[in-house]
């Protein structure tokens, strides 16, 4: 019974307290031995004071026990051992008065001292935990001590003492052969308990000593002597009895399980028969007492025979159903277990072995764990096995080996196998290995593994991938390389348009048509959205000319269920040896990517350090320009428009300027695009057109026939108040609507000609003059001639620089001019920067002209003072 820690110590004075009793009836017997007061006297006084006092602290701590900690086993186990010393001295009194029927009481009291002191000692901590051990340990001691008593019976000279004499004897030696057995078996649990069996044994024999030079009239000084060894007993009978919260000593098992190391039967058998065999040789014949002792000790063995017998059935009935629960345990087992020794040969293997890998006894039995392992996987398993074999784990937990086994049909399995040192346990004595197939695993594994590097839309490798063969492939000694980053434009109209799933669609046949492309080494990837890659190892050459295949082949319209798409594309190649990781290679690439799509639609861009300080720029810009407004960084020029007739200017165009602090002039190809990327070219435009209409009205010189043209975008002029606000500004600056042209770039015409036509027909039914700017770069110009509603035609620089052919016919500029002048329209020729360009314009019937030839362009004070001097000569 485990008791919690804390005993019951004390110091050096309370130990001396303690053993003031034993000492002062030590004192006593003395004094008795000396003559001083009467030797029996002296017995009575003594042993009777010292089992008083036994009995009092004993009791004392049973009941202090029972109240505290509710241990009813220990509390009794205290007071049984009081109410033996409270019986030794009653006996030692007996002896002293000397009642009739003496020997009676003596043998009563001295068996009533052996039974208490046995059942309290039985019931002492870590004595004997159930009745079943309680029992078979008093048969134990029983046998022993009768057989002692029938040996000392036979061999000594005892069949002429009492007969109460004789029962003081066998008492004596029951009572403590059977407390030498419970003591010796719980010396491993309570030291304690072997002090108070050690004062119980000394009770008991002095007691019987005394008892028998008493009852054969035999009394003397040397009975008064006796009763010091009966005063030290009872002292460690109280001493080892009083001990409460003793610590539990570790026991690891329950020893009397173990019945083939317990030769207490072979004991009291043999020394019976020696005893008997000595008898028969030197004294022959046995009387009716040597009879009924030898009856009694065959009793007591047959009784612990039985004992046994019922044991080993019951231990056998449990061994039976453990191994029964092992069985199923293993056959039902999902991992195979193999028992190996030293040598790694394979000594037994479990019935799983045929259901899980379908692998027959003579397979593997006898056959070496390696040798079922594949040749690959060896190496790794012989070494994590012999560093399990060194010893160097420790008591570290198992080893874990991952090897493939070859199966019954000659199949290899992915195993995972755990490998547990068991050589240090007897019954084992080996190698204990337990192999699982993980073959679904590992195959989930390598799947999941897949997965994580694939685009699940188009099965193309993922961003993850490719940045994982971009490093090997950089490490790779000597190996260059191109890297293509591909964006496609018009995907997002198409998923508003025509749904995602026709989106997802093209993304498929988009990664279809690049891997077509590829050499069976290059890798293509998609990073997301419309954004994909191709990790080549061609050079500079071969990848660029990849590059135009891919924008060519992408360009081609994509035949989809109930529809037809297009999309462009912008390419951006940048070289593997030119960043110093693969994060600064794709970086690259993907600056080279967004500088063609800053230059338009289906282009392809190498990376150089210029492109990255021109990407700076622009987003410089771009963050800058929202407020450049209200910074006052904008500024007009003007370009004067000159008659080719009489060098009159007619007009000036507004021209806008960004004056950045820092970058500098920010020409209008520049800044137009960055203003429609940010979304501000309408408010751009409302500016350009309110401070142009007030430098025209402040102007002095020009006449009210003297004009402005303003260029204005598409998205500003198909608002639906873009009129509306046209005629504010004009009213704002009381200006004559025939004074504003209005110039609508002939490239933008196609993109919406309807919603176009009906802005311009509305500006016209203000007044305000239209322009179509750039005309001759589109390729259907003429087609449009007839629905817009122009005034004027600003020829584009390509019409003015080309010559005339006299073998082809009249040049192309002369077939423009003579097409405006029958729909009855204006014509300007831009572009003019040598006098043999002007002199084509005039020639061709030109009414007008523009260029650096004639005039540069200028801010409002210098123009206005332009204008003063032209017009007045």
């Amino acid at each position: 019974m485990a008791v919690q820690p804390t005993a019951r110590t004390g110091t050096w004075r309370h130990r001396v307290a303690f053993m003031a009793a034993p000492a002062v009836g030590a004192l006593v017997l003395v004094a008795g031995l000396i003559g001083l007061i009467p030797g029996l006297a002296a017995l009575a006084a003594g042993v009777g004071g010292v089992a008083l006092w036994a009995t009092v602290v004993l009791v004392h701590t049973a009941l202090a026990i029972h109240r505290r900690d509710g241990t009813f086993a220990a509390c009794r186990g205290a007071g049984y051992i009081g109410m033996g010393a409270l019986a030794t001295g009653a006996t030692t009194a007996v002896l002293v008065a000397d009642p009739p029927g003496r020997g009676i009481y003596v043998a009563a009291g001295l068996g009533a001292a052996a039974v208490v002191y046995i059942l309290g000692i039985m019931l002492l901590p870590g004595a004997a935990s159930t009745v079943a051990i309680r029992l078979r340990r008093a048969f134990d001691g029983l046998g022993l001590g009768v057989a002692l008593g029938f040996a000392a019976y036979l061999v000594t000279p005892m069949q002429h003492t009492p007969v109460t004499a004789l029962i003081c004897v066998l008492l004596a030696a029951a009572g403590i052969s059977i407390v030498t057995v419970i003591v010796l078996r719980a010396r491993l649990h309570r030291p304690a308990a072997l002090r108070c069996g050690a004062g119980a044994i000394l009770v008991l024999l002095s007691l019987c000593v005394a008892a028998n030079l008493v009852l054969s009239d035999r009394a003397g000084w040397i009975v008064t002597l006796f009763g010091l060894p009966i005063v030290a007993g009872l002292g460690l009978t109280a001493e080892g009895g009083s001990r409460r919260n003793l610590p539990a000593a570790p026991v690891p098992r329950e020893q009397d399980q173990y019945l083939s190391g317990y030769p207490l039967l072979a004991v009291p058998a043999g020394i019976g028969v020696v005893a008997a065999l000595y008898h028969l040789a030197f004294r022959g014949e046995f009387d009716k007492t040597a009879v009924l002792l030898g009856i009694s000790m065959v009793a007591v063995l047959t009784m612990r025979e039985l004992l046994v017998v019922r044991d080993i059935r019951h231990y056998t009935g449990q061994l039976r159903t453990k191994e029964a629960h092992f069985r199923s345990l293993v056959a039902g087992a999902t991992d195979l277990t193999l028992v190996l020794d030293e040598k790694l040969t394979v000594r037994w293997q479990s019935p799983a072995a045929a259901r899980l890998f379908g692998l027959a006894d003579s397979e593997v039995i006898g056959r070496t764990f390696l040798q079922l392992i594949h040749p690959e996987d060896v190496p790794g398993a012989q070494a994590g096995l012999e560093t399990l074999l060194s010893g160097e784990y420790g008591d570290g937990p198992p080893a874990l080996l991952n090897a493939r086994i070859r199966d019954g049909h000659g199949m290899w399995r992915d195993t995972e196998s755990t490998v547990a040192d068991q050589r240090s346990v007897p019954e084992v004595a080996a190698l204990v290995v337990h192999v699982r197939d993980v073959g679904e695993r590992r195959h989930l594994e390598r799947t999941l593994h897949r997965l994580s590097y694939t685009d699940q839309l188009t099965g193309l490798a993922n961003r993850r991938a490719l940045m994982r063969d971009l490093l090997d492939h950089r490490r790779r000694a000597g190996q260059h390389g191109t890297l293509l980053v591909i964006d496609l434009h018009g995907l997002a109209e198409i998923n508003d348009s025509k749904g995602r799933e026709i989106g997802d669609a093209v993304l498929i046949q988009v990664g279809r048509r690049i891997r077509g492309l590829l050499a069976e080494d290059d890798v293509a990837a998609r990073l997301g959205g419309d954004e994909f890659a191709v990790l080549t190892s061609d050079g500079a050459v071969l990848a660029y000319a990849l590059a135009t295949r891919i924008v060519t082949l992408l360009m081609e319209p994509y035949q989809l269920p109930g529809t037809i798409v297009e999309l462009h594309t912008s390419v951006g190649l940048a070289e593997l040896t030119g960043g110093s990781d693969s994060e600064e290679v794709l970086r690259h690439a993907d600056l080279a990517r967004s500088r063609a799509r800053q230059l338009g639609h289906d282009r392809v861009e190498w990376y150089d350090t210029d492109i990255e300080m021109q990407l700076h720029r622009r987003m410089d810009l771009e963050r800058e320009l929202l407020g450049a407004v209200e910074r006052g960084e904008l500024d007009l020029v003007f370009q004067p428009v000159v008659s080719l007739r009489d060098e009159q200017t007619v007009g000036v165009e507004a021209l806008l300027r960004w004056r950045h602090p820092k970058l500098g002039t920010i020409m209008p190809a520049e800044l137009l695009p960055i203003a429609r990327a940010v979304g501000c070219a309408a408010e751009l435009d409302e500016w350009v057109l309110d401070a142009a209409c007030r430098h025209l009205a402040g102007w002095s010189a020009g006449g009210t026939d003297f004009w402005l043209s303003v260029n204005v975008s598409p998205r500003e002029l198909l608002t639906a108040r873009f009129p509306e606000r046209v005629a504010e500004i004009l009213a704002r600056h009381e200006l004559e609507p025939e004074r504003l042209v209005v110039e609508v770039q002939e490239t933008w015409v196609a993109e919406d000609l309807p919603a176009i036509v009906a802005s311009l027909t509305g500006l016209r039914k203000l007044g305000v003059r239209a322009a179509l700017d750039d005309f001759g770069a589109g390729q259907a110009s003429l087609s449009h001639l007839r629905r817009l509603p122009v005034d004027m035609l600003k020829l584009d620089q390509v019409l003015v620089n080309t010559p005339p052919e006299p073998a082809v016919g009249p040049a192309v500029i002369d077939v423009v001019v003579s097409l405006g002048r029958r729909l009855g329209l204006e014509t300007v020729a831009k572009g003019l920067e040598t006098a043999e360009q002007i002199e084509r314009a005039r020639h061709a019937g030109c009414l007008y002209g523009q260029g650096f030839a004639l005039a540069r362009p200028a801010p409002a004070e210098r123009m206005e003072a332009y204008l003063d001097t032209h017009r007045a000569s």
